[in-house]
């Protein structure tokens, strides 16, 4: 009796045990009574509040996730309340994934959100802030113009409404036909520089022509069929034979082809005078993932191609080269003005500077500055007095470095990325900076105080394939242009103007 009895007691224990692991405070099914465990029910709170203060709207769904554990072989629906299986087979009319799911939840929140914008066309990135609070600080000299012009940009650009824009092109074939993957303007704001995929693999290069009057903008597009199928890695803006006469294009190798550093003549993509095209020149070069023109004076005609383990300074003119060996690849580069130097990041994490005067070295005496981030560097931009520099990495952190002391002095937050390389986009002039996320959201920070004052949806589903590529100007068109954003996605140019 005594064993039975003993045996009844860890039966009963047993039972306890489970009946508790299965009334979690993250309540998964519905047979529980509210009275079983009443107090239970609070730790959801903090779950099901508001969106955070932050500015970003994808930090409330990462809030509500982040309470719910994971449990091996399930998923939580945050509707029902419950946890359901993802064993294979368990479901072959609807096969459920932790990436399908988590795909359908982004796909949600991004319609919400394209909603919201549709809804509520005036907003505020900081309370108490409008156009008449800042025109009276101006007008009682609270405010310098510097200060007004910043704080009227912050307000626009939150009042911003997206258009699609029709692209004009003399061949009807080449305006809307093929998937955007990079569009890079020049100086003045009158040109954009845009890399198209392919259906059959490669891509196809062209220029688009900005005419902005008034409040409108027009669009006229121009191809060349010549360059095709070498699949683009970077790409810039080179000042050759006038400022901005040529393009600089990182090629990767195909087949038995190697990769190369080619400048294409700014001309040849124009309708006015194709029989003048100017210097074209290539020169062969391993894979390069990164790639700069140089405009200071003591290092003119020269680029920069970020090569694996090394950076290579080519002077276009005589062909010379300088190579610089490194420690790790050169995914990010940009020249000084006022100096000859060179800034790099590279997949280590480190920033280091080089002074394109000396020679070649192999070891790392010739780093001038060295600074060093957690993850892979992915973009880098000095700022104009060239005291201080924009980094962003793998792990979605995006700092301000004073390049004085080698500190950082501030974050901006809320960009994410997990493993592309994404530019980074400084108008100093407008104080904003903006970048676009793995996340498929754009996001446009204040230049001066890191705070975060708009997160733009795409207009398509978020895909690997349809990361959105952006410019920002208060002169999109020339100096007479629009002010906004331009934003190519998918087959689609938008523009985002302001109101």
């Amino acid at each position: 009796m005594k064993r039975n009895h003993w045996r009844g007691k860890e039966k009963h224990g047993w039972s306890s045990r489970k009946h508790s692991y299965r009334s979690q405070p993250y309540r998964r099914s519905d047979h529980h009574s509210d009275t079983e465990r009443p107090e239970q029910d609070e730790p959801q709170t903090p779950a099901n509040a508001g969106p955070s203060s932050s500015g970003d709207p994808s930090s409330s769904s990462l809030t509500q996730n982040s309470v719910v554990p994971e449990l091996l072989g399930f998923y939580y629906d945050s509707e029902k309340n419950r946890y359901f299986r993802l064993l294979p087979g368990h479901n072959n009319y609807n096969p459920l994934t932790k990436e399908s799911i988590q795909y359908k939840a982004m796909e949600c929140k991004r319609l919400r959100l394209l909603e919201e914008e549709e809804k509520q066309k005036k907003k505020t990135a900081r309370a108490g802030l409008n156009s008449s609070v800042l025109l009276q600080k101006r007008q009682l000299g609270l405010l310098s113009s510097t200060s007004y012009c910043r704080l009227v940009h912050e307000l626009k650009v939150n009042c911003m409404q997206r258009k699609k824009i029709e692209i004009h092109s003399p061949d009807s074939s080449v305006a809307g036909t093929n998937n955007f993957k990079i569009i890079v303007a020049d100086v003045a704001c009158e040109r954009i520089f845009t890399v198209n995929d392919v259906e059959h693999g490669g891509c196809k290069y062209g220029i688009i022509n900005l005419h902005g009057l008034g409040e409108s903008l027009t669009v006229e597009m121009y191809d060349n069929l010549y360059f095709t199928n070498r699949k683009v890695n970077s790409v810039c803006w080179a000042s050759l034979t006038h400022p901005d006469s040529h393009v600089l294009l990182c090629l990767m190798g195909i087949a038995e082809t190697p990769g190369c550093a080619s400048l294409i003549p700014a001309s040849l993509f124009s309708s006015t005078d194709p029989d003048q095209p100017g210097m074209l020149c290539s020169f062969k070069i391993s894979t390069a993932w990164s790639c700069a023109w140089c405009l200071n004076p003591q290092a003119d005609n020269c680029f920069s191609t970020g090569l694996t383990r090394r950076v290579l300074v080519t002077n276009v003119v005589t062909g010379h080269r300088q190579t610089f060996g490194t420690s790790s690849d050169v995914l990010a580069q940009q020249f000084a003005t006022q100096t000859p130097m060179l800034y790099n990041g590279c997949r280590s994490g480190e920033i280091f500077s080089i002074d394109v005067r000396q020679r070649s070295r192999k070891g790392q005496s010739w780093k001038a500055i060295r600074l060093f981030h957690d993850s892979a560097v992915t973009s880098v931009r000095l700022l104009e007095a060239e005291h201080y520099l924009v980094a962003a990495d793998m792990a979605g952190k995006i700092k301000l470095w004073d390049l004085r002391t080698a500190k950082c002095v501030k974050q901006y937050q809320g960009h994410h990325n997990e493993y592309a390389v994404l530019p980074l986009h400084v108008n100093e002039e407008e104080g904003l900076l903006t970048a676009v996320g793995q996340d498929c959201y754009t996001r446009i920070w204040s230049l001066q105080d890191a705070h975060l004052l708009r997160t733009i949806p795409s207009p398509h589903p978020s895909s690997k394939d349809a990361i959105p590529s952006v410019v920002f100007s208060s002169r999109l068109g020339g100096s007479q242009g629009v002010p906004g954003l331009l934003m190519a996605v998918k087959q689609d140019l938008y523009h985002f103007s302001y109101n």
